[in-house]
């Protein structure tokens, strides 16, 4: 072969939305500067970047210099930009129209801000669904970059991947191009010699094209990467190698553009839901995972690697909509909420603040996703608050009824110009949101101290962190440095647990010898629980500025009282089963939340704890405060009880 092998280089940065701003700042000096300017001096170009919207939102603020450098980079042809969804949504559980709004108004923002028609898709998380290639094809995408994994799950061999492929839906096409996982594993954390040796294969076994898309904060951001790859000396080795290959006639950078022009299509696929290896195994139920990861095990390295092993997958992302409630109720409000904007003609200030809460990562928890993470969950129902203010206005108390997070169970919504505040009388009568427009805070966003995979279990182990989904770590051979996967740990105690999912209102019977210990510890013995029961709707009613739901069933009867200016009255009566309540049995009721409402009770006792959850990250465990757990108790021999919540802000 007489051609050089074209390497296509493809890097994604990225902040989410409510990230600290010491955050951006410290990646901006540890990462995006130096990355930049040694890719560039290095002359390891033409380069694609994407700079996701919120972190180039926050650079144009904080750090014009940098965006002016980069479009000086971009003029002379050796940065080639790619689009996304602008506030990195996943665009496969967005509406088509949100899908098409995201890319279209990125796309435009490219264009003014640096004169270009940018029409390569980096795709969020690589979530792929059979059905994108329709709306990216409206927001005018010519190709898409997803993982290699994704063909050969649908059973295309790895050796057909280095080209680009065509796929559609309703007879729109896209370009779509496969990166190659082995690039991945190889930059930054082995020595470019490695990858010259894997890229010299890849050309002599006939290949035209080799692609590397992968994040940006790779190159300074993980763990331990900023003193391997600049003060170590990975990058210069890395730019000199390539520049070495590139003037032997070997290998040379390559645009995306120029690439699915020159080299010649392999043909059609149509490619499932699937994402990265790590994401499909993280978005598993606990003993899923674990029985995923023992199947890999037993299966070995060698065959995981494989063709065969690729045929061994785990779930797809939208299941963790499914797997934590606290996220599909964030993202069925989201939904609504949008649905509502286009109702109302689609104001541009409410339309730019929902776009703002699609950012995926406070969706979702693995090592990358930030669902533990209170303060980005906070910034989504921050942005969902503007957005209902605006289009709410002057609206009075109102009672919606209707299955809003797609259960199988309805729902009642109280809303009004001030509040938006779901109540699920199939769990209870809990109340799971309480989303305060005015102050932009949702009263009852709290996590669960959720069972994961990676907890250690009674019978089965922890998932050892260390082994999860990296066929190919290569942490104990010389000249290189471990990936983020190989630097994590395992724990060795079972962190506490939830039983039930938190919200406001968690009802319960519990035994006589119950201690504030055991709602610590997740061990409450429980003698009843309403948590899960569905209550019948007995009646709703709208007046004097107040909004009733009553509610029945198996022995309960629960009133709610929803006032517009936030004071909820709840009033309890419950009936005892035919043997009688064990004597010295209690009546509880829970209460989670970020900041404590105000709560006024009599004939109650109260106690007190943090909700501490501990979960995984790219920084290995982390112990979370994510509230306080308030749990109020009356004698159950009482047969009712009553209380006051007031949603007041702290001055």
């Amino acid at each position: 072969m007489t051609a050089p092998l074209r390497f296509c280089l493809g890097l994604h940065l990225h902040q989410p939305v409510g990230n600290f701003d010491s955050v951006f700042a410290n990646h901006l000096a540890e990462v995006y500067q130096p990355l930049l300017r040694h890719l560039m001096e290095g002359e390891a170009w033409p380069v694609a970047i994407h700079v996701s919207g919120p972190l180039l939102d926050w650079l144009e603020r904080h750090a014009s210099g940098w965006v002016e450098e980069l479009g000086a980079h971009v003029d002379a042809g050796h940065v080639e930009l790619l689009v996304a969804g602008y506030d990195e949504p996943i665009l496969a559980v967005l509406s088509r129209e949100d899908r098409i709004e995201q890319v279209s108004r990125f796309r435009e923002r490219l264009r003014r801000r640096f004169g270009v028609d940018a029409t390569g898709l980096w795709l969020t998380e690589r979530v792929w669904e059979p059905g994108l290639p329709e709306d990216l094809a409206a927001a005018g995408v010519r190709f898409v970059l997803v993982d290699d994994r994704h063909f050969l799950v649908t059973g295309i061999p790895r050796h057909q991947l280095h080209a680009p492929w065509t796929t559609e839906s309703g007879g729109h096409t896209v370009t779509v191009l496969a990166i190659d996982q082995r690039l991945r594993y190889l930059v930054p954390f082995r020595e470019p010699q490695e990858l010259a040796d894997h890229l010299r294969t890849e050309r002599a076994a006939g290949h035209q094209l080799a692609i590397l898309g992968d994040d940006g904060e790779k190159f300074g951001g993980w763990p331990g990467t900023a003193k391997w790859v600049y003060t170590d000396g990975w990058m210069d080795r890395f730019t000199g190698t390539m520049r070495e290959l590139r003037d032997r006639g070997e290998v040379t950078f390559s645009r995306f553009d120029d690439a699915i022009t020159a080299v010649p299509s392999a043909g059609l696929a149509y490619l499932p839901s699937a994402s990265y290896q790590e994401m499909e195994g993280w978005a598993l139920s606990p003993p899923a995972a674990r029985a995923l990861h023992a199947l890999e095990a037993a299966q070995g390295p060698a065959v995981m690697a494989s063709q065969t092993g690729a045929l061994i997958r785990g779930g797809h992302w939208r299941h963790f909509l499914a797997k934590y409630p606290e996220s599909n109720r964030l993202h069925k409000v989201m939904l609504a909420t949008s649905r509502l904007c286009r109702e109302r003609g689609d104001p541009p200030a409410a339309r730019r603040h929902i776009g703002r809460a699609q950012c995926n990562d406070a969706y979702w928890h693995g090592v990358f996703g930030g669902l533990y993470l209170p303060f980005l969950r906070a910034a989504l129902w921050s942005e969902l608050a503007a957005a209902e203010r605006i289009l709410r206005a002057e609206q009075p108390l109102c009672l919606e009824h209707g299955d809003l997070d797609a259960d199988g169970h309805a729902e009642v919504r109280i809303t009004s110009s001030r509040w938006d505040v779901v109540v699920a009388p199939a769990r209870g009568g809990g109340i799971e949101v309480v989303l305060d427009l005015v102050h932009g805070r949702n009263w009852a966003d709290v996590m669960t101290r959720h069972e994961e995979g990676y907890h250690p279990a009674d019978d089965q182990g922890s998932i050892d962190a260390a082994e999860e989904n990296e066929p190919e770590a290569h942490d104990d051979q010389p000249g290189g440095m471990p990936s983020i996967h190989d630097l994590e740990g395992a724990l060795t105690e079972r962190p506490p647990i939830d039983q039930e999912v938190r919200a406001w209102l968690v009802d319960r019977i519990v035994a006589p010898d119950v201690t504030h210990d055991d709602f610590v510890a997740g061990t409450v013995p429980v003698l009843r629980s309403w948590a899960t029961t569905p209550l019948e709707l007995h009646h709703t009613d709208l007046s004097d500025g107040t909004a009733t739901i009553a509610l029945v069933g198996d022995g309960l009867a629960k009133t709610i009282t929803f006032g517009e200016d936030g004071t909820l009255t709840v009033a309890w009566r419950w009936s005892a089963p035919p043997d009688g309540w064990t004597e010295g049995a209690w009546f509880t009721t829970e209460l989670s939340a970020p900041v404590l409402p105000e709560i006024v009770v009599t004939g109650a006792e109260r106690w007190e704890y943090e909700i501490v959850t501990m979960a995984k990250s790219e920084q290995g465990f982390d112990r979370t405060v994510q509230g306080t757990a308030v749990v109020l108790r009356w004698p159950a021999a009482a047969g009712e009880a009553r209380v006051t919540i007031r949603c007041v802000v702290p001055v």
